[in-house]
This record gives structure tokens, sequence and C-alpha cells, in this order.
């Protein structure tokens, strides 16, 4: 239900706050005190259309918040989980609109900003507003199907066609893809097959392109390696040189020794030996150093061409690579791929006569549900039609027609057909939309009439403006005590200039006007039960409230 509204400089409200209970609501009051504009802030908040017009004279924008208490299993919370807005099913859904006196405006769901578009995708699932200026509830015609599938609780046949029809459009699209790459097939095949020629030619392993590069710097290198090599071995002298030097060294130290004699542990002879061991490891470390630059110097002779070898077959990975727009690592892994593709398509006549067959058998599932779905409404829809006619006469429109039209519409998640109410005001006028044969309060009887033959089948809010307009009486009672059974499911919020409908409602708000110097307001009063009988007979009698318009409110009330 709308728990709540709170409207801020919208039009004439400069600020209302209103707690609103379940049941039968009448909003009454003279002509132009402002209950149209309590609507339309309502609609602004429930996303509507709305523009700067709405934004009082003097403010810098309108602002209407409405807070509205849902079960657990309303529709609006769907809604909300498709588009990510967090909500907790055990507090109110408050929606929000504000619209600048520039015209422009944003929504808020939860406090969280979102887009008009889904704040009237809520609106419409938690508000009907059913009256001549408003384009939702039962004027839209989008909505006609929804409303006879759940008059005919078919919710059951519904699941069945959705799960079919997907089926259906999965193994279309299959169908339709694997006819494309048959279109392609030849030209397909042969880029196949050349790929993989190509690939197994050049045989990539993971990593080669790496060592390769490595190689290649190395080789590239090698003329100055041998070069800086040759040098040392030069330096060390090859022709023996240094091996005379130090022989002659040692033979020096020798005489030395020799002429101061063997004297033991004297600190000269044991500096002479340790020179001499010293020149002796210098012999043997020089020729190991030979030696290890002349190993040097043979590995960085290679064989002639061996560096274009290289730079070939790493242009070759490169370019492959390039070629088929992967890492030079994965060539391995695309080869298998298009290895793996050519036989699927080898087999791809076989995989096609098996996705036309699932096709047929999906047709025929779908065929059967949407099928059963027709039928199903087109029993729901006799029903209905039966029990809104019904509805019709106390209305003061027992010469209206109405009828539930369901025709032939493409093949959809929700069956093939096209729901539309068509109502005829006048003996011997064509049935026609309801939104365009009908009119003025017509329109309001006509959807008080639908939604009461539809009662019990759903949770709703529901507005109707000026439904009583043009009738009085026995009429006008029929409509309350109509509104008055539709709130028990729910509840039902009623702008009415009719006594005999306000004394049905649960309870009563009063629209009035104030001036107070140059600006003008409209207020919102709740009224008590003393409230409502001197309201109520205001509406019977006029400017001068008598006493007997004072006994007539009263036995209204009682009656009702």
């Amino acid at each position: 239900m709308l728990s709540a509204i709170s409207i801020r400089n919208v039009v004439l409200i400069e600020a209302l706050d209103l707690e609103l209970e379940r049941g039968f609501i009448a909003m009454t009051g003279e002509t132009g005190a402002g209950k149209s504009i309590i609507l339309d802030a309502l609609g602004m908040a429930t996303g509507a259309r709305s523009d700067k017009g709405l934004v009082r004279t003097g403010a810098d924008k309108a602002q209407c918040t409405a807070s509205f208490t849902l079960s657990k299993h309303h529709p609006a919370w769907f809604f909300l989980e498709n588009a990510g807005v967090e909500y907790d099913v055990t507090e109110d859904l408050v929606l929000r609109r504000i619209v600048n006196k520039d015209g422009r405006s944003r929504a808020f769901i939860n406090d969280a900003p979102a887009s008009v578009k889904l704040l009237s995708q809520i609106g419409n699932s938690v508000l009907e507003v059913h009256g001549q200026h408003d384009g939702r509830g039962l004027l839209d015609s989008q909505t006609h199907r929804s409303q006879l599938d759940r008059f005919g609780s078919l919710a059951s046949e519904l699941a069945s066609c959705e799960v079919a029809y997907n089926k259906l459009e999965k193994s279309m699209d299959y169908v339709d893809k694997l006819k494309q790459k048959m279109a392609k097939a030849d030209e397909t095949r042969e880029f196949l097959e050349d790929a993989i020629s190509s690939l197994d030619r050049l045989a990539p392993v993971p990593g080669e392109d790496q060592i390769l590069a490595a190689d290649r710097r190395l080789l590239q290198n090698s003329e100055g390696a041998l070069s800086e090599l040759a040098s040392a071995q030069v330096a060390l002298g090859e022709d023996g040189a240094y091996e005379a030097r130090i022989a002659q060294a040692l033979a020096g130290l020798e005489r030395v020794k020799n002429k101061i004699g063997n004297s033991g542990e004297s600190a000269a002879f044991k500096s002479l030996s340790a020179a001499g061991t010293a020149l002796e490891k210098a012999l043997i470390e020089v020729e190991e150093a030979r030696m290890a630059v002349a190993t040097a110097a043979e590995a960085f002779e290679f064989e002639p061409g061996h560096l274009d070898r290289v730079e070939e077959r790493l242009f070759a990975l490169r370019a492959a690579a390039r070629k088929f727009d992967v890492d030079i690592d994965k060539l391995g892994e695309l080869r298998q791929s298009y290895g793996d593709e050519l036989m699927a398509l080898e087999n791809s006549d076989d995989t096609l006569k098996k996705a036309i067959a699932d096709l047929a058998k999906a047709e025929k599932t779908y065929d059967k549900a949407a099928a059963k779905l027709t039928t199903a409404r087109i029993s729901a829809a006799k029903k209905l039609d039966k029990g809104v006619v019904a509805e019709l006469p106390p209305l003061k429109m027992q010469k209206a027609q109405f009828v539930t039209r369901i025709t032939e519409a493409p093949d959809s998640a929700y069956g093939r057909d096209l729901v539309r109410f068509e109502v005829s005001t006048n003996p011997g006028t064509p049935l026609g939309p309801l939104a365009k044969i009908a009119s003025g309060g017509e329109l309001s009887r006509f959807a008080l009439a639908i939604k009461v033959a539809l009662s019990g089948k759903e949770e709703h809010v529901m507005i109707f403006d000026e439904v009583d307009q043009g009738v009085g009486g026995a009429v006008a009672d029929a409509v309350g005590k109509r509104l008055e059974r539709l709130s028990k499911d729910g509840q039902v919020l009623v702008v009415t200039h009719s006594p005999q409908v306000a004394a049905c409602a649960d309870h009563q708000l009063l629209i009035q006007k104030t001036s107070k110097g140059s600006k003008t307001l409209t207020h919102v009063e709740p009224l008590s039960a003393e409230q409502r009988a001197e309201e109520i007979a205001r509406m019977l009698a006029g400017e001068i409230i008598t006493d007997a318009a004072r006994a007539a409110a009263r036995q209204l009330m009682k009656a009702s």
C-alpha cells in the first residue's frame, strides 16, 4: 500500500506530509482546491511525465516522495533485483523525484540515484492511476495481457511458454550460426588447411623465440669477442717468452741460494724459497690461462651461415605470430584449435542436421505451449467479459459493451497473443480501444468495472480520478459500493465530488485552498468521523449546510 507521501513546492502545495491507511480513501474538496495537484505530485514520484510547470512559483525545485509497504512477493522487488538496486523486503520501498525549475529532473529509489525509466517501471508496478489524463493503468494496452493472465491464474501456462520460447530462441540462433559457417565453409576450410600446413611446417616450440634471440645476440657479437680473445692470447705470449723470463728468474734465485748456502731457518733463505715457489706457480697459471683463453676462443668459432639460420628461424616465428595475431608461445595452441575447428567443419553437415531436428522439436514444444496458453486466455477472456459486463448497468453504462480482443502476435515468451480491451459506449457504435472510445468519467467507470471483475487476483494500490463524473444518486452509490469492495484487496484512493462515494470510504481527506496576501496554497486535512459527516453534508447541500443535510450525511455513512 501507499503508506506515506511527502510533497514540497509542487504548484500550490508548499509542504505536505501524509501518512495513509489501507482501504478506501476519499479525497474531497471544492473544485480547483488542488486535488489533481496531489495526483500530479504522486505521478511525479512514480515516474510519470513531469515538467517545470510543477515547480511552485518562487521555488527552485519541486519534490515528491512516496513510500510503499509491499509484500515480499511483490513484482517491484523483481525489477529492483534485475536493476541491481539494493532493497530490503521488510522495509518500505521509497520512490523520490526532484524537478528543477529549468525542467531537469532526478530520480531516486531507496535514496539511491536511478533513471526515470526505472522509476517509471517500478512506479507502474506499485500504483495504478485510472483517469482521463493518465496514460498508465488500463489505458495502456500493454498492461491488458498481464491483467487477463492474472485474472485467469495462468502463471503455470505462462512459465511453460517462456521455457519453451527460450529453448526455441537458442535452437534458432544455433542453426543460424551453423548455416552462416557452412555458407563460408569452403573459404574457411581453405584458410584452416593453409594455416595448419603453415604451422606444421614451422613446428613452433614454446620458449623457442627466447633461446633464438639469445643465440642471435651471441652470434652478432662473436666477431668482436674473437678479436678481444686474440689480443688476450698475444698478451699471454704464445711464443714462450713469459716462460723463458720466469725460468731465468728461477735460475737467478737458485744461484743466490747456492751462494748463501743452506742456512736453515734464516729469513733470507725462507724468502728465496717462497719467491721460487711463487715463480713455479706463475709458470703453471700462465699456461692454464693461455689454455682457458684458447678454449673461450673456440666457443666463438661458428659454422659459416649459422647467424643467418638463427635469424631466419626467429623472424619466421615472429612473422607467424603477427599473421595470426597471437603470442609466439601460443602458436602451438592455435594449431590445435585450428585442427579442432577443421574437424568440426568436416562434421558440419551432421551437426546441422541434428540442430535442425532439435529446432523442429523446440518449435513443436513451443507451438503446443503457446496454443495451450491461447486456449486458456480465450476461456479466461469470456469469463472476464461476462464479469465486466455484469458490472456496467449499475454504473449507468447498461448500453455499453466490453470485449477482450485476442489477436495473433509474433512469437514471444508470453505466447503469440495480442490482448486488448475494447469498448463501445453507445448502441450501434463499433468496438474500439478503451483509451479512444471512452471519455471523461466513462474511462474511470470502465476501469472500475474491470478492476472489480479482477478483484482478488492481485495486490494493488489504485487511484480513480473523478470516477463519479456525470452520475449521481443510485449510480453514485453503486460506484461507491464497488470502490469499497475493491479496497478490501488493497488500497484505493478516489478523487470524488459525490457524497454517496465519499460516504463509502474508510478514510477521507479534505483538500482546501487558502489565500494569504499574494500567496495561494493547498492544504490537506485528514477528517475524523464527525468532520466527515460535516464535509459530506456540505457536498450534499452546498455552501449553506442544513440540519437535513447533516442527517442525510449521517444516514449515507451509516448505510455504507
